[in-house]
């Protein structure tokens, strides 16, 4: 792995391929190792760099009163400290929401959006009980060992009769959890409300969430799908929250096609 610094931050990262920048974040309790198939089936036609997130894999952790803006000043920062911008940016889940937040605050860096299984930040697309019956299983998870609850957390990432293979890759991921810094994550996805972000989107957008995805479901996608112009959405058959691991070959095949036309078009959709 990669390492550079912005300004407090050791920053982790993972790099493969030459050509139109894609920057890939990953969901909560992961780090980079999530998109070790985009790295590997889109480094023939881009430069795909995945990071830790501040918290999370090999990166250090942010102080316990960080928001999702903080999150997006530092991946500002460092995609400008790698000379990406702009960027194409992809987010998992809380990368997804992160991806908003990084439009929000630094429209610049961004050249277009993969929003994938994402929310308007959990204040902008969960009930307010949905948020805090997340929140307090996050707390009570994270002061146990891994191994108590990572079953229970990954049933939830995918559908039942998975491969085998997706939930130890999951449970080893989420063995190396910084237990402080998710709870200060998982605090400032469920305080985020971008819902009046979306309509400002005018950047190209696309959309990748899974049929089964309990976490993130119709009820998430659709208003997001419905607000921000032009986004084109596809819905997996068969996939759940973890498209970019479970469906790897499709998303490649969907990011592959919608980045081409995006390079092609200049700025439209």
């Amino acid at each position: 792995m990669n390492q550079l610094t912005v300004g407090s931050h050791r920053i982790a990262y993972r790099e493969s391929g030459t050509g139109p920048p894609l920057v890939l974040l990953h969901g909560w309790p992961l780090d980079s190792r999530e998109f070790s198939r985009q790295l590997e089936g889109l480094a023939d036609e881009f430069r795909v760099v995945a990071w830790d997130a501040p918290g999370a894999g090999r990166s250090s952790d942010p102080p316990e009163t960080s928001r999702l803006e903080d999150w997006a000043h530092w991946l500002a920062a460092f995609i400008e400290t790698l000379e990406l911008a702009p960027a194409h940016v992809a987010g998992l889940s809380f990368g997804g929401g992160l991806a908003l937040e990084l439009f929000r605050q630094h429209p610049v860096v961004v050249r277009s959006l993969i929003l994938m299984s994402a929310y308007a930040g959990w204040g902008g697309s969960l009930s307010g009980e949905e948020v805090q019956r997340r929140v307090h299983r996050t707390r009570v998870n994270t002061a146990s060992p891994p191994a108590q609850w990572a079953p229970a957390l990954i049933g939830t990432l995918l559908p039942e009769d998975s491969d085998a293979g997706l939930a130890d890759e999951l449970t080893t991921m989420i063995a190396d959890v910084h237990p402080a810094a998710t709870r200060t994550a998982i605090q400032a996805l469920a305080a985020a409300d971008l819902t009046d972000t979306l309509s400002k989107v005018d950047v190209p957008t696309l959309l990748l969430y899974g049929e089964l995805d309990v976490r993130s479901p119709k009820a998430v996608w659709e208003p997001i799908h419905a607000a921000i112009a032009h986004s084109r959405l596809v819905v997996i058959p068969g996939a759940g929250h973890m498209v970019d691991m479970q469906a790897a070959e499709r998303c490649n095949d969907e990011i592959r096609a919608f980045l081409r036309h995006v390079e092609d078009n200049g700025s439209t959709t």
